[in-house]
C-alpha cells in the first residue's frame, strides 16, 4: 500500500476550534492558555521537524476531566493531541491540524505500588525518575530509560525502550494494563494485573506504540524487577567500529546475560568526553553492565572481556561503584545534547533503524562509510544489544545542501535496514517523520491500520497525520 501523498499547503484548520476554546476556559479557565510561547512549547518537540502549533492548551489533571475535554472535542469535532513532557523524536506532538493539545503533566501521582506482585499502577504523568525515586525503599526498579525523562503516558504511547531493553525487553513488554479515554469519550480498562491472559483480543498491545492516534491514556500498570544484588558497569575500546559490533554479536549469541550493551563510536566519544566532563577512551567504545549475583557479574565480565580482545577490545575498565556508573550512563544518555554542543547553531536529527542483530555490523558499517562518503557530521550511538542504533545527524543552516544530503543519508539507511530485515525505527517511533518508510515496511497491512483507526475514532480527532498520515 502506497503512503498517502503529502501536500505542500497547510491542513485546514478545524473550523469548531474557537468554540471548543470558549468551551473549555468556562470548564477550566487559566487551566486553558493560547499564549503563543505555550502552544510553541506544546507544539515542537526535540526533532528537527517543523513546528505546527496547537491552537490552545489545556492542563487535565484527572481521568474525569480528560473524559469531559475529549467528549467536548469529539461533539465538535476539534483535533486532540496527547501531550505529556514534550521529549519526544518524530514530531508526534506536532499539530499540523491545529487544534487541543491536552496536557497530562499534572496527573502525575503513583497510584499504587503491589510489591508482593512486582507491579506498579501510575498516572500518565509520572515520569521514569520520579517513579524509581519514589519505589527506591520498595528494593524495586522500573528499568526503562529511553534517555529523556518522559513521561510513563507518552513511554506507552511510543512505545520506547532504551539501554536496559537488551535484559528486560521495551514497554511492550513491562505493561500489563491501561486505562484509556477513546476518541468517543468513553473510559476503558484494557488488560489486567496477571502475568499473563489469553482473554480476547490483545487492546494493551493495540494501544502501547499507538502514539495518541487511538486514544489517550490516564493510568499504566507496569512491571516492577527487584533492584539485583550486584550491578557492575564496564566499558571498553576498540580501534575499529567493527571490532566493538562483532564483540557485540558474539556476546548475544553466547547467551552472556548483559543487562546493558551500548556502542559509542569515536565521534560520539569525543563530544561526551567534553560535554559530560569525562575521561572515557577516545576511540570506539563499548559500554555495558551486568545484573546479577556478585559471582555472576563477575563471570559475565570476565567472557565479554576475553570476547572483546578476540576482536581487538582493550581498556576493559569496570566497577561497581554506584556514583561511578551513574555518572557513565549519564554521559550515554547526554550524547545527543553532547553533539549539539559540538555543532552550535547547527539543527539536530535524530534517527534510528533496528535490525536483526546478525545484520548489525554490515548495517552500521555501511551507514558510517555513507556518512564519510556525504561529508556529514552524524554520530553513531546504538542499543547494540538488541540491533538498534541511532545517528545524531547534525544539520548545517548555512550550507544549502546540508540537509539534503543528511536527508538522503536517513533515506539509506533505512531502506538498508528493511532489506536486512529490520524496521524504520526500533524505539523513536512514526509520528509524522517515519510514515513513507512505514507503509514500505508492512505494505498492505497499512490497509487493516488505517481501518482500525477508522474504526475507533472515525472523525480523525485524536492526534491526526501521525503513524498512518493524512485521511481524506
Amino acid at each position: 500500500m502506497a503512503a498517502p501523498q503529502s501536500t505542500h499547503s497547510a491542513p485546514a484548520r478545524a473550523p469548531n476550534v474557537d468554540s471548543t476554546i470558549t468551551e473549555l476556559k468556562k470548564l477550566y479557565g487559566d487551566r486553558v492558555s493560547t499564549a503563543h510561547a505555550v502552544r510553541e512549547q506544546h507544539g515542537k518537540d526535540i526533532s528537527y521537524h517543523e513546528a505546527h502549533l496547537p491552537d490552545a492548551v489545556v492542563f487535565a489533571e484527572s481521568t474525569e476531566e480528560v473524559q469531559e475535554i475529549v467528549k467536548l472535542c469529539a461533539r465538535l469535532k476539534t483535533p486532540i493531541i496527547p501531550f505529556g513532557t514534550g521529549t519526544s523524536l518524530e514530531g508526534h506532538i506536532s499539530a499540523p491540524n491545529g487544534g487541543i493539545s491536552l496536557d497530562v503533566s499534572r496527573m502525575n501521582k503513583v497510584v499504587q505500588v503491589n510489591e508482593a506482585d512486582l507491579d506498579v499502577v501510575v498516572q500518565p504523568g509520572v515520569t521514569r525518575k520520579q517513579l524509581n525515586e519514589y519505589i527506591r525503599a520498595t528494593g524495586l526498579f522500573f528499568p526503562i530509560d529511553p534517555g529523556a525523562d518522559a513521561s510513563i503516558g507518552g513511554m506507552a504511547s511510543t512505545r520506547a525502550s532504551g539501554t536496559n531493553a537488551v535484559r528486560y525487553g521495551t514497554m511492550r513488554e513491562n505493561v500489563l494494563s491501561l486505562q484509556v479515554v477513546t476518541a468517543d469519550g468513553r473510559l476503558m480498562r484494557l488488560g489486567g494485573r496477571a502475568r499473563k491472559s489469553s482473554a480476547g483480543y490483545d487492546l494493551v498491545k493495540l494501544f502501547v506504540g499507538s502514539e495518541g492516534t487511538l486514544g489517550v491514556i490516564t493510568e499504566v500498570t507496569l512491571r516492577l524487577y527487584g533492584i539485583p544484588e550486584s550491578m557492575v558497569a564496564a566499558t571498553c575500546a576498540f580501534d575499529s567500529l567493527e571490532g566493538a559490533v562483532n564483540t557485540v554479536i558474539q556476546t548475544i549469541q553466547s547467551g552472556i546475560p548483559v543487562a546493558r550493551i551500548e556502542l559509542m563510536d569515536t565521534e560520539t566519544v569525543d563530544t561526551v568526553n567534553k560535554y559530560s566532563k569525562l575521561s572515557l577512551p577516545n576511540k570506539n567504545l563499548l559500554l555495558l553492565e551486568f545484573h546479577g549475583t556478585e559471582a555472576g557479574t563477575k563471570e559475565q565480565a570476565e567472557m565479554v572481556q576475553a570476547l572483546a580482545a578476540e576482536n581487538g577490545g582493550g581498556d576493559f575498565a569496570w566497577t561497581s561503584q554506584a556514583e561511578e556508573r551513574s555518572k557513565m550512563w549519564q554521559g550515554r544518555h547526554d550524547a545527543a545534547w553532547a553533539a549539539k554542543a559540538a555543532k552550535p547553531g547547527w539543527g539536530m536529527w535524530a534517527t534510528d533503524v533496528c535490525v536483526p542483530i546478525s545484520n548489525l555490523a554490515e548495517c552500521i558499517l555501511e551507514t558510517q562509510k555513507d556518512i564519510v562518503a556525504n561529508g556529514l557530521y552524524a554520530p553513531i550511538v546504538g542499543h547494540v544489544g538488541d540491533g538498534n542504533f541511532h545517528l545524531t545527524m547534525m544539520v548545517n543552516p548555512d550550507d544549502p545542501t546540508y540537509l539534503k544530503r543528511a536527508e538522503g543519508l536517513n533515506d539509506r539507511m533505512i531502506a538498508r535496514a528493511q532489506h536486512l530485515g529490520g524496521t524504520c525505527t526500533g524505539e523513536h517511533g512514526v509520528g509524522i517523520g517515519k510514515i513513507k518508510y512505514l507503509y514500505k515496511e508492512h505494505g498492505e497491512a497499512m490497509s487493516l491500520m488505517r481501518s482500525i483507526k477508522k474504526a475507533l475514532d472515525p472523525d480523525n480527532i485524536m492526534n491526526p497525520g501521525k503513524i498512518i498520515g493524512p485521511i481524506n
